[in-house]
Formats: structure tokens, C-alpha cells, sequence
């Protein structure tokens, strides 16, 4: 059995390659012009629209996948980006809820996105492009029998042509084997060769037929197949490409509400941080007035007896003492009226009045007047009452402004530290 299946391979590797050399020859003599080809226009047509419509696929299936990794590659990036954000919300924040469950629809919509697309749009598409490679082996395979029929047509051409010479082969000098043969053996002979020309006739003719049947059944059906490929790609075109907009517009639609309110979060989480805020600062500022409030009813920071003003205490004791003889007269100083007078129409404009320090003060903040005991100071209203605390005044010493005459050097000190003039 071995034997006799090596003998048919044999056999048939001989044959397939007989086909090969014959559909050589005549291809070589089709393009020197010395056989005529079968033509079929249409039947080209519908191959140039074949091959165009396969590239074009084929360039839509390539774009496509790349279309599904880049998506699978944001779907990455933005589970990457929504886990950060999560990792740093700290959870006393609020939202911090809402902001884990925006993170985790968000995840769940890129999963739904890829997957819907792969199946309704990857996986049409790869059925689209699987009916190529068939159709094009069979177009091949369609070529190769055209070959076969017109070199089985031009055979047997060649042999109806030899039939004329078989007719005539009686007038023909005889050769030296009829020559020598007898008579009536010569006859024979001439049958014999009649009957072998009549039998490679027919075997011409039917190898002819068999080659003309073969490549019309399949061209009969790549005829009728062709052109329903050709117009079912618009179809085609037409359902991928609304189902991936419709999945797109699905998918942006829900992930945009999504980053509203991933928005709306943040601000509000914001504008919960500015109210904390502004309450921590309100309680500082509480603190900080009640300190200075307190200090208008602190006793006089002085060390010692001799840290104090000698002229303000005995203007203190005057204010108490009993009033003295007034007969006495004295001749008042020209300077006194202007440093330590008490009318208000002595004082520069823009001033209430004058008053003088009864004890050191040293500033604790940028906006605090420090004082020495004795020191004169204008004092002047606040641009804004609602700025002014109980206990503080706002002025500029006068030697400043006698040698300024601006109000860079103001600022706010203690009223139980002075006295008004």
C-alpha cells in the first residue's frame, strides 16, 4: 500500500508540475505576442475593486486595534490619576466619599468603553477582513485555470491544424518502413497513423473541455460574488463606525457628569477649608484684642521709681492736690504753647488732639507705636472705626511730624499709657 501511495504522490507531483511548466510556456507566449489571452473586463474591474476594498480594510483593522490599546492605555492612565487624588484626599476633607465613588465609576466606565467596543466593533471587523484571504486564493486559483483553458485551446487549435496534413498524408512520399512493407500492409499502416491523429484529437478536445468547465464554474461564482462584496462595505462602514460613535458619546455623557461632580466636590471642599480657615483666624484675633484689652487695665510696666517720669507724676499729684494761689504770676514759655498746649486749633490738620506718654511702651507688632515716657503724640481718627479696639489709640509723634510732615511713623498704642493735653 506504501508503494502504490508513493506511486500516486508520484504521480501527482509529476503532473503539478507538468501544469507549472505548461502555464509557463504559455504565459512566456502570451507576452511575446504570439498567443491571444482570454480578457475579461469586468471581471478585472471587480478584482482593481477587490484589492482596494481588502486594503482599505485591512487599514481599518490596523487603526482600530490601535484605537483599542490607546483606549486601554487612558483607561490606565486615568485609574492611576483618580487612585493618586484618592491617596492624597485626606479623610477629614470633605467629600471624601463622594470623591472614592467618583473614582471607582470612572474606572468602571474605561472597562465598559473597551470591552463594548472590542465586541461590536474589533470582533465585526475581524469577521469583515476573514472573507479576504478565501476570495483571493480563488482568484488566483480563477487565474491559474484561464491559463489552463487557453493553453488547452491552443493545443487542440494546433492539432485541428495537423488534421489537413493526416488527410493529404497519401500523397506524400512513403517512408522506407511502408516501402518495404507489402501492399497490402501498407494500407494499415496508413489507418494506424489516421486512427493515433484522431485519438490525440479527441484527447485534445476533451482535455479542452474539462479545462473550459473548471475555470467557468469558478469564474461563474467569483462573477456573482465579487460585485455583493464590493457594495456591502458600505453597510459595513456604516455600522462600525455609529457603533463606536454611539458608544463614544454614551461614554463621554456619563464620565463628564462624573468630573461635574468631582468638581462641584472640590470647590465645595474648598470653600470648607477658606470657612475653617477664617473661624481659626477670627478665635486668633479674638485673643489677640482680649490681650490688648486686658493690657488698658494692667499696671504701668515700670521697674522702678526711677523708671518714671518726674513731670507726669507731679501732674498726676497736681490733679489731685489742692489748688494752689493763683495770685502769683509767671511769664509763660513761648515753646509750651506749642508742645504742650491743650487747644485743638494748635494742632496740625488732620489731628483730634495731643497727648503724652506717662510710661514706656515697646511695640510687640508692626503696626504698635513705641513710646518713651514724656514722648508728645497727635493722635488721629481710623479710616475705618470698626478697625479702632477698646483702650487703643492710633497717632504719630510730634517730632516726627514737626521734621516729616507725613504719616509713615504712625501707629496704635495703649490710651492708659498717656495722657491727653
Amino acid at each position: 500500500m506504501s508503494e502504490t501511495g508513493k506511486g500516486v504522490n508520484a504521480g501527482k507531483l509529476a503532473s503539478n508540475v507538468q501544469k507549472r511548466i505548461t502555464r509557463a510556456q504559455e504565459k512566456m507566449m502570451q507576452k511575446l505576442g504570439k498567443a491571444d489571452e482570454t480578457k475579461d473586463t469586468v471581471f478585472e474591474e471587480g478584482v482593481a475593486n477587490f484589492n482596494k476594498q481588502m486594503a482599505e480594510g485591512t487599514k481599518l483593522q490596523r487603526d482600530l486595534r490601535a484605537y483599542l490599546a490607546a483606549i486601554k492605555t487612558m483607561h490606565e492612565c486615568s485609574k492611576h490619576l483618580q487612585e493618586c487624588l484618592a491617596e492624597m484626599y485626606e479623610p477629614d476633607w470633605f467629600g471624601k466619599e463622594e470623591v472614592d465613588s467618583i473614582a471607582e465609576d470612572t474606572d468602571l466606565l474605561w472597562g465598559d468603553l473597551h470591552e463594548k467596543l472590542v465586541d461590536t466593533a474589533l470582533i465585526s471587523m475581524d469577521t469583515y477582513m476573514a472573507q479576504f484571504p478565501e476570495i483571493k486564493a480563488r482568484i488566483a486559483k480563477r487565474d491559474r485555470k484561464l491559463v489552463d483553458f487557453d493553453s488547452a485551446r491552443h493545443h487542440f487549435a494546433s492539432i485541428q491544424k495537423s488534421k489537413k496534413k493526416d488527410e493529404v498524408k497519401t500523397a506524400k512520399p512513403l517512408t522506407l518502413m511502408e516501402k518495404a512493407a507489402p501492399s497490402w500492409a501498407q494500407g494499415i499502416i496508413s489507418a494506424h497513423q489516421i486512427a493515433q491523429t484522431n485519438l490525440t484529437r479527441c484527447q485534445a478536445e476533451e482535455e479542452l473541455a474539462r479545462a473550459q468547465k473548471v475555470f467557468e464554474e469558478i469564474n461563474s461564482d467569483l462573477q456573482d460574488e465579487l460585485p455583493s462584496l464590493w457594495d456591502s462595505r458600505v453597510g459595513f462602514y456604516v455600522t462600525t463606525f455609529q457603533s463606536i460613535a454611539g458608544l463614544e458619546e454614551k461614554f463621554h455623557r456619563e464620565i463628564g457628569k462624573l468630573n461635574q461632580n468631582l468638581c462641584n466636590t472640590l470647590t465645595k471642599m474648598e470653600e470648607q477649608q477658606e470657612i475653617n480657615g477664617a473661624a481659626a483666624n477670627h478665635n486668633a484675633t479674638v485673643e489677640s484684642d482680649s490681650t490688648k484689652s486686658a493690657s488698658k487695665f494692667d499696671s504701668p510696666k515700670v521697674g522702678s521709681l526711677l523708671d518714671m517720669d518726674v513731670d507726669a507724676v507731679h501732674v498726676v499729684n497736681a490733679s489731685v492736690a489742692p489748688q494752689a494761689d493763683t495770685t502769683a504770676t509767671t511769664k509763660p514759655n513761648a515753646d509750651a504753647s506749642v508742645t504742650n498746649g491743650s487747644s485743638d486749633a494748635e494742632l496740625p490738620s488732620g489731628f483730634l488732639y495731643k497727648v503724652k506718654a506717662l510710661h514706656d511702651y515697646g511695640a510687640t507688632d508692626s503696626d504698635e507705636l513705641e513710646l518713651k515716657a514724656g514722648e508728645v503724640v497727635f493722635v488721629m481718627p481710623f479710616n475705618n472705626p470698626d478697625e479702632q479696639d477698646d483702650g487703643w489709640l492710633l497717632g504719630v509723634k510730634e517730632s516726627h511730624w514737626l521734621q516729616k510732615k507725613d504719616f509713615t511713623a504712625k501707629g496704635v498704642f495703649p490710651e492708659n499709657f498717656t495722657q491727653r493735653l
